[in-house]
This record gives structure tokens, C-alpha cells and sequence, in this order.
């Protein structure tokens, strides 16, 4: 499945985005999808991810409370609300997906076979 990020942008601390990303290809609704983010000189790290048909979304500890993501098949698209931004969240958002995950692999990036091409997420004043 091919996957395409957007909503990425500036916006000061406290502030609100929405992540979208779009899947083309194969049946969208077969795949379990995740958000990962990079900040510069860091790891990939874990941000949420729902199954393909029940279960989830989870999230990093880091994000509870303030981030939502949700998906609508209809559409080929999941989404990923951000309320109260920190700086801390600064980083190339990316969409992943894939099959045949569990919960106890959907935090590890190598899962997903997948992956859309990023969008920065700057959270400054």
C-alpha cells in the first residue's frame, strides 16, 4: 500500500494539528497503521497505532491525552489529532502500515513493511 502524510507545520506550544494519511493500492482496511516521529539526532519512536478492523488506537505514554488517532476506511485515511503540542513533539511525523501485527509488536517499527514519506511537525514559540 502506498502512504502519503500531511498536515505538518509550525505552531506554537499549546497549539492543535491534524495529521492525515491517504493509502492507495491494496485494501487499506486489511492493515493495521501506526504513527512513528524522528527528531534530529533521535530514534523513531512509537506514537499510536489501531488495528485493521478492532482494537486500539494505543499510544506512547508521551502522547496519551492529547493526541487521537482514528481511521476511516471509507476514505483510505487515518488521522492523527494534536492538542496541547509540546516542543518536545518536534519531528518528522511518518504513517507506517502492515499485516499480521499483535499487540505486542505494533510499537516496533520493523513490523510494519509500509511507510509514507514524513511531515515535520515544529512546535515552537
Amino acid at each position: 500500500v502506498q502512504l502519503q502524510a500531511s498536515g505538518g507545520g509550525l505552531v506554537q506550544p499549546g497549539g492543535s494539528l491534524r495529521l492525515s494519511c491517504a493509502a492507495s493500492g491494496r485494501t487499506f482496511s486489511s492493515y493495521t497503521v501506526g504513527w512513528f516521529r524522528q527528531a534530529p539526532g533521535k530514534d523513531r519512536e512509537f506514537v499510536a497505532s489501531i488495528f485493521r478492523r478492532s482494537g486500539g488506537p494505543y499510544y506512547v505514554d508521551s502522547v496519551k491525552g492529547r493526541f487521537t488517532m482514528s481511521r476511516d476506511n471509507a476514505k483510505n485515511t487515518v488521522y492523527l489529532q494534536m492538542n496541547s503540542l509540546k516542543p518536545e513533539d518536534t519531528a518528522v511525523y511518518y504513517c507506517a502500515a502492515g499485516t499480521n501485527l499483535i499487540l505486542s509488536t505494533i510499537t516496533r517499527s520493523d513490523a510494519y513493511t509500509d511507510w509514507g514519506q514524513g511531515t515535520q511537525v515544529t512546535v515552537s514559540s
